[in-house]
């Protein structure tokens, strides 16, 4: 059974993060219901950077009790953590970080591709932690982009990228603490596809590029957010040109969220208890 709209939405104005992301955020407070378990999705479309010697970036800041999910189409990133990790992003890479128990970060343009500028083009998503889960240790899973599978789908017109989860028996490398499908997909003109997944997630689509109808029907463009109804395993996509696409679909969780800034617990008590963690030096430390 096809999936249905259930409504589409534009970016909020977009913003800076730190001196190195100009963002468009897409998911708002009152869509969490919705597209649980994700509660972010930022995007940087394509940016162009004049050289420059200073990279540019977010400096040391704190997360808990959720992960972040860095996917980057072009540009190179560097970040560090408090827990002792680093690493480095290219075109095509995804880094997924568990904040759990509490973690700083910081993240730059990376200095070689900062010194010749060129083009950034990015999203972060957050993705929320059961309660069972908020205090994991921090951990990393940094993706390189040839570990990434891709299936290709309609006789090769699309192509699909598995970032997390499963499509069409292919598994992604990376691991959850709950169900959670993340695809990037790539369509000519004309294509038809069906995207499955599991019956009562939570789907939704971001059109990065291109114009695509939902069930031979709904219109959506550019920009647009789209957010499906629950019943049904079947997401119809036809392209009427050149198309990209982020989908996400994932099990909800079904818990209150108290969020505070980089926090993101069940309680206002678990709040102020990350509050006091955070400013008694129990997240590490990070220069």
């Amino acid at each position: 059974m096809n999936k249905s709209v259930k409504y589409i939405r534009k970016a909020s104005p977009a913003h800076m993060v730190g001196d190195g992301f100009k963002v468009k955020p897409y998911i708002s407070r009152d869509m969490w219901k919705d597209v649980s378990p994700f509660l972010m999705l930022d995007y940087v479309e394509p940016w162009t950077l004049l050289p420059t010697d200073h990279p540019r970036g977010v400096d040391v800041h704190p997360h808990k009790g959720f992960e972040t999910v860095s996917i980057l189409w072009d540009g190179a990133l560097a970040h560090e953590d408090s827990s002792g990790g680093k690493g480095k992003l290219f075109a095509g890479d995804v880094q997924w970080m568990t904040a759990g128990s509490g973690i700083l970060h910081k993240e730059f343009h990376e200095e070689e591709f900062s010194k010749k500028g060129g083009v950034l083009h990015s999203a972060q998503l957050w993705v929320n932690l059961p309660a069972q889960y908020k205090n994991v240790p921090p951990a990393y899973q940094d993706i390189h982009a040839n570990e990434i599978p891709e299936v290709a789908i309609d006789g090769g017109k699309a192509k699909v990228r598995v970032l997390a989860g499963e499509f069409k028996g292919i598994k992604a490398h990376v691991k959850t603490f709950t169900r959670i499908n993340i695809f990037d997909v790539y369509a000519k003109a004309d294509a038809d596809l069906a995207v499955t997944v599991p019956e009562g997630d939570n789907t939704s689509i971001l059109v990065l590029k291109g114009t695509i109808h939902i069930n031979q029907d709904q219109v959506a463009r550019e920009g647009d957010i789209l957010v499906f109804e629950t019943t049904g395993d079947t997401v119809s996509i036809q392209t009427n040109n050149e198309t990209h696409l982020l989908l996400l679909s994932g099990e909800p969780i079904l818990e209150p969220i108290a969020a505070y800034g980089p926090f993101v617990m069940n309680t206002q008590q678990e709040i102020m208890e990350a509050l006091q963690d955070f400013k008694a030096g129990k997240f590490g430390v990070l220069n």
